[in-house]
């Protein structure tokens, strides 16, 4: 690392592979907040030094990655990181015939449709299909859950053994609503639930009132993709379950056939 002439380290020198890591984290912070944040509140949550962070956001800013308030002083992200998350999107081969697939689960069923693919201990939404009543509802594209949380997460995690779900998530399980789940031997239980059934269901763990079924896609191994269906916690009677997981698993099958057919991995 440089030094200053009375060679002490100075305090914006970072070496290029840590300013990178650094400029990554920034953006995934503010993408991760509801809120804009201030550099006050970046330095508390990232704890880098405030001399490397206000250079970093300041040219992330300059870039367009970031863009600030009114005031100048709070930051979120800015429309480039849009354009390089629509290029992932465009560039996935498998999501054109998954896009086909969730529109033809929405039109059958009329719920909302998801498919998502897991980001380490995470999942990441690639695309949406709401229901025909849910005027006025977020899209969910591009957002990022804990899989222990969420049916799709569930569906994947159980693609894994327990070995392999204990090394990917992280020590404390946290919860998103009072059904979360948050005890790991509960979580294997489920996930071997899971595996028997060949589906995932989960009730209002991550959402208040919505219930979830969720099958893995699996045109890899193990399956990193899965689609879900989004319903009225009302409506989740265990016949309407069954008859939503029945369909589910037929379009979600027909879709793994056709991704391996095409020589998509």
């Amino acid at each position: 690392m440089p030094q200053a002439l009375d060679g002490s380290t100075t305090a914006n020198d970072v070496s290029p592979v840590k300013s990178a890591e650094r400029t990554v984290r920034i953006l995934e912070t503010l993408a991760a907040s509801p809120t804009r944040l201030t550099l006050s509140e970046l330095q508390e949550r990232m704890g880098y030094p405030r001399s490397s962070l206000h250079a970093l956001v300041r040219t992330l800013r300059e870039l367009k990655w970031v863009e600030a308030d009114e005031s100048g002083s709070a930051f979120g992200v800015g429309p480039h990181a849009l354009l390089s998350g629509t290029a992932y999107l465009d560039r996935d081969p498998a999501l054109r015939f998954a896009q086909e697939t969730i529109e033809d689960l929405r039109g059958e069923l009329g719920y909302t449709i998801h498919y998502a693919r897991r980001d380490d201990a995470h999942v990441l939404y690639l695309a949406s299909r709401e229901a025909r009543d849910s005027s006025g509802r977020v899209s969910r594209v591009g957002r990022r859950l804990p899989a222990h949380v969420t049916g799709l997460g569930q569906a994947l995690l159980a693609e894994l053994t327990e070995t392999e779900v204990d090394a990917l998530l992280p020590a404390t399980l946290d919860a998103l609503r009072p059904g979360s789940i948050t005890d790991r031997s509960a979580l294997h239980e489920e996930l071997d639930a899971v595996r028997k059934r060949g589906w995932a269901f989960e009730r209002e763990q991550n959402t208040e009132g919505v219930a979830c079924v969720a099958v893995a896609v699996g045109y890899r191994i193990p399956a990193s993709d899965a689609v879900s269906c989004s319903m009225p916690a009302g409506r989740a009677t265990p016949e309407h379950v069954q008859q939503v997981a029945d369909a589910v698993t037929r379009h979600v099958s027909a879709l793994a056939r056709t991704l391996r057919r095409e020589g998509i991995r």
